[in-house]
Parts: C-alpha cells; sequence; structure tokens
C-alpha cells in the first residue's frame, strides 16, 4: 500500500542473489502458534526460500498460550544457545503479532542478547496491544485448545493481560529499548475489501475505534518506537503471517478468503533491505 505523498522507489539496483552478508533469521510466531503447528504445516514458510539465498532461518518455539515475560525467557535461551556469532553474521529476530512484544520484553529483560541480535522486526506486531484484549477474558484464546487437530498445553497464563494496551502502552513508557539493535517494522494495513470472512467481526469490532486495522491490530499499535516502516501490506492480520491458503484450499475459499499473500517473498525483501543496512555500517 502506497500513501499519499509517499516517495516512489529510488531505482538504486538490489542484489538477488546469494547474499553478500550472511544474515540468520529467527522468527518468533504469535498467540496460538503452537497449537496449530501442524494444521498450518511449517514447510510452507519462509524457510525454504531464505535457505537458497544463503540465510540462515529458524523458529523459536515460544509457549502458544502464555504471557510476554515466560515468552521472553524462551527467546533468551533460543537465542544464547545458538553458537558463537562467526565472523560478521548477524542474527535478526521476527516478532510476528504477539511475537514482536515478545522479542523487545527479551531484549530488555536480559541484556546479555543486545550481543547477538542485530535487529528485530515487527510483522503486524502487536507492540501497543490490542483494544480487542481489552474486553477478551483469559478463557478465549483456550479456543485454540478445541481446534481440531490442535496440539498445545494450556500454557502458563497471561496471554490476554499482555495484550491489554495498558499494559504494552505502558511497558514502552517505562522500559528503553536497547540502543545497538536496529529497529523495523511492517504494517498490516489491508483495504476493507481485502479482510477474510474469518475476520470481518474483529476488523469491525476495530473500526470502532479506528477503520485502519488489519482485524486485530490497530496500525499504529504496530509500530517500534522510533524503527523504520519497511512497508504497508494489504494483507490482513492472518494473511500476512499464517499460510491456511496453502494446505486447507476448502478454507482459502470459504472462511480464510483473502489469505493468499506472497509472505516467501515479503520476508526475503525484508531480510535483503536489512542486510544493505547492515552493509552500510
Amino acid at each position: 500500500m502506497r500513501l499519499p505523498g509517499e516517495a516512489g522507489p529510488s531505482g538504486a539496483p538490489v542484489n538477488i542473489g546469494v547474499s553478500r552478508q550472511p544474515v540468520n533469521v529467527m522468527l518468533v510466531p504469535g498467540v496460538g502458534w503452537g497449537c496449530l503447528q501442524d494444521y498450518v504445516a511449517l514447510q510452507y514458510t519462509a524457510e525454504a526460500n531464505a535457505l537458497k539465498y544463503g540465510y540462515g532461518f529458524d523458529l523459536i518455539d515460544v509457549d502458544a498460550l502464555s504471557g510476554t515475560s515466560d515468552n521472553a525467557a524462551r527467546i533468551r535461551d533460543a537465542v544464547m544457545a545458538l553458537p558463537e556469532p562467526a565472523g560478521d553474521r548477524r542474527l535478526v529476530l521476527i516478532g510476528y503479532s504477539k511475537g514482536a512484544p515478545d522479542i523487545l520484553e527479551a531484549l530488555v529483560t536480559y541484556p546479555e542478547l543486545t550481543s547477538r541480535v542485530g535487529a528485530v522486526v515487527s510483522l503486524a506486531g502487536a507492540i501497543g496491544g490490542s483494544p480487542l484484549a481489552n474486553k477478551a477474558d483469559a478463557d478465549s484464546v483456550n479456543l485454540f485448545r478445541r481446534i481440531p487437530g490442535a496440539d498445545c498445553e494450556p500454557g502458563k497464563g497471561g496471554t490476554v493481560e499482555s495484550l491489554k494496551t495498558s499494559v504494552r502502552r505502558g511497558w514502552l513508557a517505562t522500559h528503553k529499548l536497547p540502543e545497538s539493535v536496529r529497529y523495523y517494522s511492517l504494517i498490516a494495513f489491508p483495504e476493507p475489501d481485502m479482510i477474510s470472512n474469518m475476520l470481518q467481526t474483529s476488523y469491525k469490532d476495530l473500526s470502532l475505534v479506528d477503520q485502519r486495522n488489519d482485524s486485530q491490530i490497530l496500525y499504529y499499535d504496530q509500530v517500534i518506537p522510533g524503527s523504520t516502516v519497511l512497508g504497508l501490506l494489504n494483507g490482513d492480520h492472518l494473511a500476512v503471517g499464517v499460510p491456511l491458503n496453502r494446505t486447507h484450499p476448502t478454507l482459502a475459499k470459504t472462511l480464510a478468503n483473502h489469505n493468499d499473500f506472497p509472505r516467501e517473498v515479503m520476508l526475503e525483501a525484508v531480510v535483503r533491505f536489512i542486510e544493505e543496512d547492515f552493509a552500510a555500517d
């Protein structure tokens, strides 16, 4: 999506071959992913595309139904378990939905991460929380465990509480992000006719606050303060991060009827952009 007055592309050449500066990518998923990972099928992620161009790619196994503090500890353990970085290889953490505040909390709580993490990307991240969480109860996220084929533990709780706008905005106001890390934001900013049927109700509920939402999060609550905004994505909250259409064609024709989105190419473009930023150091 382009906004009025937005500058056009620079026309500068972009390397589209094998990475010139090695980058490792670790993706932190959102609420319920652990319950649905077999249902969604992990092979339909950006991993194969990233490896083809020399980028490392992995998924951090956070708890599907726990709060940010618990998942921050999991992120810390996953990053610190990696071998010491070799040469100039950089680590990029991409947080989808609740995965983004999980990452930010990990960076602030565990300062030892800053020597390993080069950049953080919010992909439709719940940086400022969501008004939907303000009126939800703690049991609402347990619906993920009732989806046919779901396989996950109840978690430690705190998921809904950690997504309330007062909690997330309050946390941002009282915590300083490490300055040695680069921050980027990708905002899901769909046209109204790009919202899938299954997300229409939540989209309309959020539209009472602001029509500029992706069905789960308002556009301005997806931005890491002080970050570089990489783009506005014409896709709803699930389309930009969850490949339902790849494995469930019937669902893609009915409830998730706008789930078709070029996720692999999008993430490749993001990592190439960050790689250029690293190279400019």
